[in-house]
């Protein structure tokens, strides 16, 4: 729906509210994305009209004013609906025009929306809404609700008696009691504040041990259930092992419904009583109970998908190895280990199949084989899979080239995602002669090389980061993550010259099919020398060029500043800036002290204020550079390769896998993860895990516990900081 200057007012108003931005910061970024400009275009450009607002500000402006947006066409369309139905009063108009939930403007329409035929309207046909009508003004003090009922018997309209007449009449008003507005918000206020989680287990799994047990008979505070336990329990609601409901506080609820409903005393107050438990019990609480339970569910979604998002940013802005030529094996025992070189830019080079593991007549050929690859093409490091057969075929590696008389890491990586990659359609377009395994190789050295150079090729789903992935809203978490990747892969910036096309469909305004036309006109034409020369790509116009050129890297290109994060429309600036100080354009970028010397305020015009140009200073301080940290990585103990070998109290070092909301896994070189609870991530206490450790964190930990039988390892880092001994 287009909106008008009016609506789009409107909800701009809407936002200011609800955020406490400032109206210039939530007008300028609204227009901005209406004019199709991306987040970190606006949070990196754009800073003076937006006061400096960040990217998650900016995605928050985004989100709101989608909300509002959709809020806004179904006002228009309950109006609508209502107004055709000639009962739209002024007042009920007002109401609705100021609704700013969509549950209130829903419980405003729900009295006028067209339903399926309910008790209510059986009864409408059997003429008893005067009766109703009677029964509501509750003015009759003498006499009986039968006597008045009276009247309306008909058995010709399926109306008997004086019971079914009154019984038609109580159907009518629990309906209208039911569907009243203010009456709804009151129960749904109690029955969110006061009501119980409570989850029961099912009969068949009664004596039976599963990994729900410590639901089968609990109860919490609605109000209070963390996410990862609300997605617990209604995953064993999904798997049948558990029931679960909402206990309401029934008492308080009904006192204030018959309060709502009995004005006055009459004769229809005993009546009445029971039209709102009916009203209550029948129609009331189980629609509230659904409306709860999925708003819990959308509570508990939002804080899993922001747990997924920071693990997977601080995955993908994993300190790369750079350009270095590596050997990545993607490890197996029976299948044999797959070796695939790549040279310092991830092109492959050569790959061969060893089989170190399967006894000791092969492990000779696989030393040699391996030694081959490394020595043939000047392999710098070596990255191995931390799948099956991993710690073995890591410490095969390490023995084998401990004598060639030069240092040679080997490394281990992550293989979550990998065969996800190994099979797909851009795997495919890569090396469409190669074996799936022989891929995987591949992509593990690259991940070594530039983990978002590579992460990016994958489903960020499928990497393995997340709290319950799967029973979040698929939707929402998709747009969380495919958001996440844009702000990293925008962060760092992108070599033009040698990113795939899948890493250049995340970079500001470019998508997939201009990001297969770039590499397409590459392939072609060989490479990018200016930024300019991306015009020339078909179908990449100036609004792109705007949107992507700050973003894009050519380290050898013609224009100094075209391996910076410097805009081209600021390029006339900075030239400027270097003519005033009597230098030239590389002059001023190779020499920092000149560049500090610069008079920021001299330069600040009406289109370019501080923000930006202390921007531009800081690059032309380090251009080109990158912004994530120093590469390191943990070192696995070679006596430790099983769980079965750990023992309590001892300290080993490992890597942050995962941060959830109740700890952190951590990667000890043993085929499964130990967890850290969050009791035992720091010597001080720790509301939100993500403050104390990141995921792909090095870390030092202690062994609590280890049972090989479950599965389970229990560490602590904060006990390990306290220096025991092995």
């Amino acid at each position: 729906m287009k909106l008008t200057k009016e609506q789009t007012g409107k909800l701009i108003s809407y936002i200011i509210d609800a955020t406490g931005f400032k109206p210039f910061q939530v007008e300028h970024t609204v227009e901005l994305l209406e004019e199709g400009a991306t987040v970190p275009f606006i949070a990196r450009y754009r800073k003076e009209h937006t006061g400096e607002l960040d990217e998650v500000q900016i995605r928050t402006i985004e989100e709101q004013f989608s909300y509002f947006s959709e809020l806004e066409e179904r006002r228009i369309t309950v109006i609508k609906s209502i107004d055709e139905q000639g009962k739209l009063t002024p007042e009920l108009r007002e109401r609705i025009e100021a609704a700013r939930q969509k549950t209130e403007l829903e419980d405003l329409y729900l009295p006028y929306k067209p339903k399926r035929r309910t008790k209510a309207t059986i009864a409408r046909e059997k003429g008893l809404e005067p009766l109703a009508d009677i029964i509501a003004a509750q003015e009759i003090t003498t006499g009986t609700p039968e006597e008045v009922a009276l009247p309306f018997v008909n058995p010709e309209k399926d109306v008997p008696d004086v019971v079914a007449a009154l019984d038609g009449a109580g159907h009518i008003l629990a309906e209208r009691l039911s569907d009243n507005a203010d009456d709804r918000s009151m129960v749904r206020r109690l029955t969110k504040e006061q009501g119980i989680m409570t989850a029961r287990v099912a009969t068949d799994f009664k004596d039976q041990v599963t990994k729900f047990e410590m639901y089968y008979d609990y109860q919490e505070p609605l109000k209070a259930v963390p996410s990862h336990r609300m997605l617990a329990m209604r995953r064993g609601e999904k798997e049948e092992v558990l029931y679960l409901s909402i206990t309401a506080p029934v008492e308080q609820i009904l006192a204030g419904l018959k309060s709502r409903l009995i004005l006055q005393d009459s004769i229809f107050q005993p009546l009445l009583e029971r039209v709102a438990e009916d009203a209550y019990k029948r129609l009331i609480a189980p629609s509230i109970e659904v409306e709860l339970r999925l708003e819990s569910k959308e509570r508990a979604d939002e804080a899993a998908i922001l747990v997924f998002t920071r693990n997977l940013r601080e995955l993908l802005l994993a300190p790369p190895a750079g350009g270095k030529r590596v050997l990545g094996i993607d490890p197996g025992f029976r299948t044999g280990s797959k070796l695939a070189a790549v040279d310092e830019n991830g092109r492959f080079l050569e790959h061969v199949t060893v089989y170190p593991h399967i006894g000791e007549a092969r492990v000779p050929q696989a030393r040699q084989d391996l030694l081959r690859l490394v020595e043939s093409h000047g392999i710098e490091m070596i990255a191995v899979g931390n799948g099956t057969a991993g710690r073995e075929m890591e410490i095969f590696a390490k023995e084998s080239v401990a004598g060639i008389g030069r240092q040679v890491p080997v490394v281990s990586i992550s293989e979550a995602g990998a065969s996800i990659y190994s099979a797909s359609d851009i795997a495919r377009e890569e090396f469409p002669d190669l074996d799936l395994t022989v891929r995987g190789a591949i992509s593990i050295a690259r991940r070594l090389q530039d983990p978002l150079g590579e992460l990016v090729k994958v489903d960020p789903k499928s990497i393995g980061v997340g709290q319950y992935q799967h029973d979040v809203n698929q939707n929402m978490l998709k747009k969380s993550l495919d958001g996440v990747v844009e702000s990293c892969v925008n962060y760092v910036g992108v070599d033009l010259n040698t990113a795939s096309w899948a890493l250049l469909a995340y970079v500001s305004g470019i998508g997939p099919s201009l990001a297969k036309a770039i590499t397409g006109y590459r392939d072609q034409n060989g490479s990018f020398v200016t930024r300019k020369a991306l015009l020339k790509v078909p179908r990449f116009g100036a609004k792109a060029f705007e949107q992507a050129a700050g973003f894009l890297r050519i380290p050898e290109g013609k224009h100094p500043l075209d391996n910076s994060a410097v805009h081209p429309e600021r390029y006339s600036l900075v030239e400027s800036i270097a003519a005033d100080l009597g230098v030239s354009l590389p002059g001023l970028i190779s020499d920092p002290a000149l560049v500090g010397r610069i008079d920021l305020k001299r330069y600040v015009t009406e289109s370019v204020g501080l923000p930006t140009l202390t921007d531009i200073i800081e690059e032309l301080k380090k251009p080109g550079r990158d912004p994530r940290s120093q590469f390191q990585t943990a070192s696995f103990r070679d006596d430790i390769r099983e769980i079965g070998d750990l023992k309590e109290g001892m300290i080993l070092q490992g890597i942050v896998t995962n941060v959830t909301a109740f700890g952190a896994f951590v990667d000890i070189g043993v085929h499964q993860d130990g967890l850290v609870h969050i009791s035992h991530l720091a010597n001080r206490y720790v509301k939100d895990p993500s403050n104390a450790v990141k995921a792909g964190q090095v870390v030092k930990v202690k062994v609590l516990s280890a049972d090989p039988q479950r599965k389970r390892i229990g560490l602590s880092i904060k006990e390990a900081e306290q220096g025991a001994q092995y």
